[in-house]
């Protein structure tokens, strides 16, 4: 019964519903009121007037979901009219298809949106990009914008356009980076990688008519989505389909493994010039951006030819591109950790020791220059009264020492202002007493004689 009354409270709101409940609300009221009517004229008006009430209705509504439909969504491109007037139109019915929102590269929709099919629509966001397929092909590419889909396409994979960051530390278990050194050392390296969908020259605007800040490549973004790339050894049938975010982290780290075993331990880590690990972070570079690098033999040297890189033909042909690659902090087993710590600690104790050795003499050769620098100071100031003019020798002594302390005293008094200086000026004064009282003696036993 509830739902025979929901059906019918459903028909009742269409447009025939409310036509011929009005119809029939006006013949019970015609008939209550006593109005008496031809009855064949009756319903042939009545029918007639019904048939054009339905149509008006119908073509009203029509109209009205055409005129409405072009504000659902933000459409650039006028073709996309008719397509969004379609989609509203059934929106409503069981033939429509999906909706989906597409946000950095990640797929947003409702439970149970991605079994309808139908014609549908898919709404994605300036770092996003997908690919369309049926059940028995590759069809369309799809970037920023409004993508109509048709009956029988889904989305067979979508991209990030943004510049991607990806970090491989062996410690977290999810990838190992190890490789052997030349002289048998295993050693594991963080790294980073930065990397993105392969972005074009100029930048133009996608189907939709909306001009992406990232860029869009459509070559780009179906090479990434549909050519596949097999790690070997991933799984127990000895292959895995490796996904377009992978392949960055992949090849770098196996041409870290070609490039350290041309390296001892000891070149990775030497400090002067340019260590084994500065070379090899400038070579993995070179082959992931360039299409031919110069090679180097078996001890890390380079040997004037160039060779084609394969890593970067095949970022190339995924339609992928990595910016900047670096390489971290290196992490050692356990054994050699030991071993390099000891070295370190043997070398590093040689060279304070010499340093220390360094200082001591450089301290004292300082303090030797500033003693003489001083006594030749303090010469100058205290002869200062016997200077630029010839004297007689001083009779009295203690008239001389009087001519020394004076100039020094008064130094003291104009170029030093600090509190510890008041005891040396008094020592000074009273050694200028004395010199006084022993003067004036001196003088008076030299005029009795």
């Amino acid at each position: 019964m509830k739902k025979i009354s929901s059906a019918i409270g459903a028909f009742l709101q269409t447009p025939v519903g409310v036509i011929l409940t009005t119809t029939v609300i006006w013949h019970v009221a015609v008939w209550a009121v006593g109005i008496k009517y031809s009855y064949s004229y009756t319903y042939v008006v009545s029918l007639v007037l019904l048939g054009v009430d339905i149509f008006v209705a119908f073509y009203l509504l029509d109209r009205l979901i055409y005129f409405f439909s072009q504000f659902v969504l933000p459409i650039q491109n006028p073709n996309y009219r008719q397509e969004i007037y379609l989609r509203v139109k059934n929106f409503e019915t069981g033939s429509r298809g999906p909706a989906l929102f597409v946000k950095n590269g990640r797929v947003i929709m409702h439970e149970g949106e991605a079994d309808k099919r139908g014609p549908g629509l898919i709404v994605l966001d300036t770092a996003s990009a997908l690919v369309l397929r049926t059940d028995t092909e590759i069809k369309d590419t799809a970037g920023p914008g409004v993508k109509f889909t048709k009956g029988n396409e889904y989305i067979a994979g979508s991209v990030d356009l943004r510049s991607q960051w990806q970090y491989i530390d062996p410690r977290t278990g999810e990838q190992q980076t190890n490789g052997l050194t030349r002289d048998g050392f295993d050693v594991s390296p963080v790294i980073s990688i930065k990397f993105s969908i392969k972005r074009p020259v100029k930048k133009t605007p996608t189907e939709g008519g909306v001009i992406s800040q990232y860029g869009y490549d459509a070559d780009a973004v179906r090479n990434a989505v549909t050519r596949e790339a097999v790690q070997l050894g991933a799984a127990e049938n000895g292959q895995a389909r490796m996904e377009w975010n992978q392949l960055p982290a992949h090849l770098v780290v196996n041409v870290w493994r070609e490039y350290v075993r041309k390296f001892r331990l000891g070149d990775l880590l030497t400090s002067s010039g340019a260590s084994g690990l500065q070379i090899i972070e400038t070579m993995i570079n070179k082959r992931v951006k360039q299409e031919s690098v110069e090679a180097l033999d078996d001890t890390g040297s380079q040997t004037g030819e160039w060779i084609k890189s394969r890593e970067f033909a095949h970022l190339q042909s995924r339609g992928l591109e990595i910016t900047d690659m670096r390489i971290h902090n290196v992490i050692f087993d356990d054994d050699t950790e030991k071993q390099i710590v000891e070295q370190w600690s043997a070398t590093w104790l040689n060279s304070a020791r010499k340093e220390e050795n360094f200082l001591k003499e450089k301290e004292s050769l300082i303090g030797m220059a500033s003693r003489d620098e001083a006594s030749k100071s303090f010469a100058k100031l205290v002869s200062r009264q016997f200077g630029g003019k010839p004297t007689m020798p001083q009779e009295n002594p203690f008239k001389t020492l009087q001519l020394l302390i004076q100039p020094l005293r008064e130094f003291i008094i104009t170029q030093s202002g600090s509190v510890g200086v008041e005891a040396e000026l008094r020592k000074l004064d009273d050694i200028w007493k004395w010199l006084l009282e022993n003067s004036a003696e001196a003088h008076d036993a030299q005029g009795g004689d």
